[in-house]
């Protein structure tokens, strides 16, 4: 699905813990999270330290969203 909304002109980023299967999909925009239960987040956190995680996430995510790409790039920290 990340190919198709990217061929209809609609850059897409895609957010996953299992950077491997990204690629696999050909996913261009690609930015890790943190595990597979909880992608976007960490419960062991306090609330406050979770939701500074998901801000950098998202920020991250936004970046590579306006960042041009020709090949499949992995958005590391």
């Amino acid at each position: 699905m990340v190919k198709e909304i990217e061929r209809a002109g609609l850059p897409i980023v895609h957010m996953c813990t299992v950077v491997p299967i990204s690629l696999t999909v050909g996913a261009n925009r690609i930015v890790p999270t943190i595990a597979i239960p909880h992608p976007l987040g960490n419960p062991s956190l306090d609330a406050k330290d979770e939701f500074e995680l998901r801000y950098h996430l998202v920020e991250r995510a936004l970046k590579a969203l306006e960042t041009p790409v020709d090949k499949q790039t992995v958005f590391e920290k």
